[in-house]
This record gives C-alpha cells, sequence and structure tokens, in this order.
C-alpha cells in the first residue's frame, strides 16, 4: 500500500469514530429529538380559563422542560389592550372574538382558532339564602347583583342573556373580569352575579350556581393565537396542545363545551 492510500485509509477510521461518539439527533425510536431550548413562555389568558389552563402549563412543562410557563389572566379586553400597547405575550386566549379580531386585523397575531365554548350561571352563596332561582331574582329589590362590565366578554353575553328574559337591572358594580364577580359573590358583597359555568365549578366552595333560563342559547367562543414573538415555536407548542385531544379533554373536565 502507497503512503497516499495508507492516508486516505487512516483518515476514513478516524472519521467513523468521530461519528461514533458525536451525539446523535435522533431519539431512541428513530425520531428527531424536537425537545425547545430553555425559555420563558407568555400566555395572556382570559381569567376563566384560570385553573384550566395551569393544568395544560403544566402538561407543557413536562413535555418540554426547559419551557417556563407564565401565565397573566385577566379580562379579554384588558389583556387585548394591554398586547395591543407592546405588552410581551406569546399566546393570547380570549373569552370572546370581539377581542381578538383586532389585534388579528393588525398583524400583532396569527391566526386564531376556537378551542372552548362557556355559558352562564347565576352565582350565589352556599345554600342559595335568598333563594334565587331567575333572571327575573336578580332585580328584586334588595338584591345586590354584580356583572361583569359591558366590554368584557362575560359582560356582554350577560347583557345578552338579560336583554333576551326581558330583564333590566342597575348592578351595584360593574367588574373587568370574572373573577372579580365571584370574588365579591363568594366574600358577601354581593348576593348575586352572572358568571361562567365554569367559574361556578372552580370553586365549588365558595358559590353555588344556578342555570337561568335561555343560558343555552347565549354561548361564549374562546380563540387561541399565537402572538408574534420570539418564542413563536414554543407559543405554537401550547397553542397545539390546547386543540389537542388531551387539552380539550382537560378543557372539559373543567366545565367548558366543545368549540
Amino acid at each position: 500500500m502507497t503512503r497516499l492510500p495508507q492516508a486516505l485509509a487512516v483518515l476514513a477510521v478516524l472519521a467513523l469514530a468521530i461519528t461514533g461518539c458525536a451525539p446523535s439527533n435522533a431519539s431512541d425510536n428513530g425520531e428527531p429529538n424536537v425537545g425547545l431550548e430553555p425559555q420563558t413562555l407568555s400566555v395572556y389568558a382570559a381569567a376563566s380559563l384560570n385553573p384550566a389552563f395551569d393544568e395544560l402549563a403544566t402538561l407543557l412543562e413536562e413535555e418540554h422542560p426547559a419551557v417556563d410557563v407564565q401565565i397573566t389572566y385577566d379580562g379579554s379586553s384588558t389583556l387585548a389592550t394591554q398586547i395591543a400597547a407592546g405588552a410581551p405575550a406569546d399566546v393570547f386566549a380570549s373569552a370572546d372574538q370581539k377581542n381578538m379580531q383586532p389585534l388579528s386585523d393588525d398583524g400583532l397575531t396569527g391566526p386564531a382558532t376556537l378551542f372552548a365554548g362557556n355559558t352562564l350561571r347565576i352565582a350565589v352563596a352556599p345554600g342559595n339564602p335568598l333563594k334565587i332561582s331567575n333572571l327575573e331574582d336578580l332585580a328584586r329589590p334588595g338584591v345586590i347583583t354584580v356583572l361583569c362590565a359591558a366590554q368584557v366578554p362575560c359582560g356582554a353575553a350577560s347583557a345578552t342573556l338579560l336583554a333576551n328574559a326581558g330583564v333590566t337591572l342597575v348592578p351595584a358594580s360593574e367588574e373587568q373580569n370574572v373573577t372579580a364577580v365571584v370574588t365579591k359573590v363568594a366574600g358577601g358583597e354581593a348576593d348575586a352575579g352572572l358568571v361562567y359555568a365554569t367559574d361556578v365549578a372552580a370553586n365549588p366552595d365558595r358559590v353555588q350556581g344556578v342555570t337561568p333560563a335561555g343560558a343555552g342559547a347565549v354561548v361564549g367562543h374562546y380563540p387561541i393565537a399565537v402572538v408574534g414573538s420570539a418564542h413563536a415555536a414554543a407559543a405554537q407548542a401550547f397553542v397545539d396542545l390546547v386543540l389537542s385531544p388531551a387539552g380539550q379533554a382537560v378543557l372539559a373536565a373543567h366545565g367548558f363545551l366543545a368549540p
């Protein structure tokens, strides 16, 4: 063997050795590894999505241990205003399409997909001490009723539900998110309030729910979208999880309707 073929043979052996020692880009089953890089994912979500989204965040973190999911809960209108002003959100999940649409029109989000539905309940103190059974009772003299503000999805839905029933009332207060309504009823500051079915389900020891007539005709539809950001891959992974059978099962377990 001449020197040139010998040198080539040595190089070939070294190349094979180096290749054998290099880390593989495939998992044990031959599929490529797609783990996400270390990062904090900021999810802005309607208040009614807590605690369902807390559970979904845990599932994503289990699948992608390097990702830390941080969720900001508030009224959809408040969150949309913050995102429009430049808040560092990576995902936006709204309780209605009205607050999502302007962000989409301005190119601040990707395509929005409906992922859940919700209906209203009358929240009262456990045991229902005032025996509230319908929407008309909310307007009874002496009954302190609180609602979400009109620009908040639960407020808009409440206005539609009351109008459909021909009930007019002046609320004691109008809150910026549905959680605040639950808090006032649970704390005794109000006798009743209109909230989502999921809020009653999430607070079984704090409030009791009464299903008003016509609730099934007023369904809130929830869209979710990726907000343009440096964490687009992780944001899409969260959206995909919410839309997946596993994500839909979590939402159903918390009382949400199918989209």
